[in-house]
């Protein structure tokens, strides 16, 4: 069982998303506002709050929402699990679609870090239930 620990969004592609406190979670859509939303396989994207972390202590100032992540989730590795994998979040039901992306390296963070952690960690999720998640909601791979 996981912890979301940020929920972010942007309203335009090409920008780092910032913290909400909730957000709608619209069936094979995406986030209600997100500039990431429509009907394709990488409606949500998710973060291990863990590897934020790790990738801070290494001297990168980022903050929620600088990868391009719509959750942090703290309690999940979520790069070590299968595509096919669903999670629950209250009414929300997201299922993981794919591991990790291509990254431009004209981002920001790979532009001065030299890397960036969202092309071998980040996962992508479509939402097969709607919703709202909420900060601090708990977060868990569904039992079918």
């Amino acid at each position: 069982m996981g912890t979301v620990i940020a929920v972010c969004v942007s309203e335009k592609k090409g920008t780092q998303k910032h913290k909400v406190k909730e957000a709608e979670f619209i069936e094979d859509w995406g986030i209600k506002g997100d500039a990431h939303a429509g009907k394709w396989h990488r409606q949500v994207s998710l973060l291990s709050y863990d590897k934020i972390e790790e990738f801070r202590r290494r001297g990168a100032e980022v903050e929620d929402g600088a990868f391009g992540e719509n959750l942090v989730v703290d309690g999940f590795d979520f790069a070590s699990l299968p595509v096919g994998t669903k999670f629950c979040c209250g009414d929300v039901i997201l299922e993981m679609t794919q591991i990790g992306k291509e990254c431009h390296h004209g981002c920001a963070i790979f532009q001065k870090m030299g890397e960036c952690i969202m092309p071998r960690q980040g996962v992508f999720t479509k939402v097969l239930h709607g919703g709202v998640i909420h900060e601090g909601d708990e977060f868990e791979i569904c039992r079918e």
